[in-house]
């Protein structure tokens, strides 16, 4: 039996590091929304509750049954959650002079074991516009910091579970033992034996396969991305040649990546139909420049395809998927049906007439856990070590609309950038980086000649997971080197932007 942690998130931005910081404590969680039904199997070891933009105070504040969750596992409550906590004991939340946001010194008054190892002074993130200006009688005070009262507390003992609240963020970065302190909850007081490893995800998830699938075939549509082959392989391991992989040359792949991921996956033993389906995908994206129509199109023209495929292949009633985690997250809102940022190729409803139950074994996973369940498969390196590329390619790299003269540009554009990185040892080093076709044309000199030619802008970004990233630092020698490259080698481009923004406010890919 794998424990597990619930997570209920109250739309906190930090509630995916929560989750992050107990997958790295070998911990299994999930994430829910506050307001679903809590199914309590002795799986479950313990809840925490997320922050919150909202107020406690507010008319409809979103709110739990604390009480009825602490009769059954022990609570962790975080900012906004450590609040509710306390008001819904009794105690007192107001409004602060000034919102307390950063850095702050924590000043334990009382030793308790979720500080265990951790040293006076530590340093923690503040986040928040109200505090707790006086606990409930059944609770005590841990910890303060200058200028609040109450940064930690616990609910006093009777003989049942306990439950803690820090009015600041140990899940982010700048709370420098924060990660500890949500450890010391998982392991001192929740039992957790931490045994959640990539090694017992894939025996576990194997053998799910296993019963899931039964003697049935699968049919698979293969990017040649991280996530879309770890997922593959997964299932092969568990139902061998009877999982047929279709890998569509959609015209807007990479340089020359049709045919090497071919061999890459007839090289790891995998069963993969290549289709080349390029002028299909050209035809289709034809006079279309809005970026969700785009999207559209190309996952369209993918079921199309598919429809094709599965009526060939009469065996498979499965259909496999590389989904995981950050997709099932951004899909799901806290407050009902989210805000379309970007429709998501791997999360949603299959059309009907396609008969196929969906296998999605990487769904409970963060891109990072994803890699180290791809090393632990035996998958070369070099595959694992891919950046994230967009299921619609360079078609949402071109900005615009797409024609195959823009995406021979770009191609060429975009090979110079990538093997210039792993050239200069710098690959490796950044989460994802792509080249960006702008529909913008400037004046030039080449020679004696003036050129009236496009813009494209390297896109570079530093991430665990890609739910939050920073944009890379590149070296100015590098940057310099990729800028002459491309205007000297790509004729057709005479212009090289770096783009320095980063998620949030804008999003890593451009449309």
């Amino acid at each position: 039996m794998i424990e597990k942690i619930l997570i209920l998130d109250f739309g906190s931005q930090y509630t995916q590091l929560i989750a992050r910081a107990v997958r790295e404590a070998n911990v299994y969680c999930e994430i829910t929304p506050f307001h679903h039904a809590i199914q309590f199997d002795p799986s479950l070891k313990g809840v925490i509750l997320s922050g919150s933009p909202a107020s406690v105070n507010e008319e409809e504040a979103p709110n739990v049954d604390i009480k009825a969750i602490l009769e059954k596992v022990p609570l962790l409550t975080v900012c906004y959650g450590a609040q509710l906590s306390a008001k819904n004991y009794g105690g007192k939340v107001e409004k602060s002079n000034k919102r307390e946001y950063g850095r702050a010194q924590l000043r334990i008054a009382k030793q308790d074991i979720l500080f265990k190892d951790i040293a006076d002074l530590s340093q923690v993130w503040m986040s928040h516009s109200d505090s707790i200006t006086q606990l409930p009688e059944s609770f005590e005070l841990l910890a303060d910091t200058d200028s609040i009262p109450v940064a930690a507390f616990r609910k006093k003992e009777d003989n049942g579970h306990s439950l803690h609240g820090l009015q600041f963020h140990p899940e982010v970065y700048h709370s420098t033992e924060g990660k500890k302190m949500i450890k010391n909850f998982l392991v001192e007081i929740c039992g957790c034996h931490q045994n959640w490893t990539p090694a017992s995800f894939v025996t576990e998830t194997v053998q799910k396969l296993k019963n899931q699938i039964g003697d049935g075939h699968v049919i698979m549509a293969l990017s040649g991305g991280v996530d879309s082959t770890v997922a593959a392989t997964l299932i092969h391991k568990a139902i061998g040649n009877r999982l047929h992989g279709i890998f569509v040359d959609n015209g807007v792949l990479r340089k020359d990546e049709f045919q090497q991921v071919l061999d890459t996956y007839n090289a790891i033993g995998l069963n993969v139909k290549g289709i080349d389906a390029k002028q299909l995908f050209y035809d289709g994206l034809a006079g279309k420049s809005e970026p969700e129509e785009k999207r559209k199109v190309i996952g369209k023209l993918f079921i199309d395809i598919f429809q094709i495929e599965a009526s060939k292949m009469l065996e498979a009633k499965f259909l496999g998927q590389g989904t995981i985690y950050p997709d099932v997250i951004e899909s799901v809102s806290v407050h009902g049906p989210s805000q379309t940022i970007k429709s998501h190729h791997n999360v949603g409803g299959l059309p009907a007439s396609l008969h196929l139950s969906l296998v999605e074994p990487l769904r409970s996973l963060f891109k990072d856990e994803v890699r180290k369940v791809g090393l632990e498969l035996g998958i070369p390196a070099p595959m694992i070590a891919r950046h994230p590329f967009p299921g619609p390619g360079l078609a949402i790299r071109i900005l615009g609309e797409v024609t195959a003269e823009k995406v021979d540009l770009l191609q060429r554009a975009d090979a110079i950038y990538m093997n210039g990185l792993k050239e200069f040892g710098l690959y490796d080093k950044v989460w994802q980086a792509g080249t960006i076709l702008l529909p913008v044309k400037s004046v030039g000199v080449m020679g004696d000649e003036r050129t009236y030619e496009f813009t494209v802008a390297l896109r570079a970004v530093t991430s665990v997971d890609g739910m939050t990233a920073d944009w890379a630092h590149l070296p100015y020698e590098f940057l310099a080197h990729m800028s002459n490259s491309i205007i000297n080698e790509v004729r057709g481009i005479n212009r090289v932007v770096y783009d320095i923004s980063s998620k949030p406010p804008a999003t890593i890919e451009w449309e």
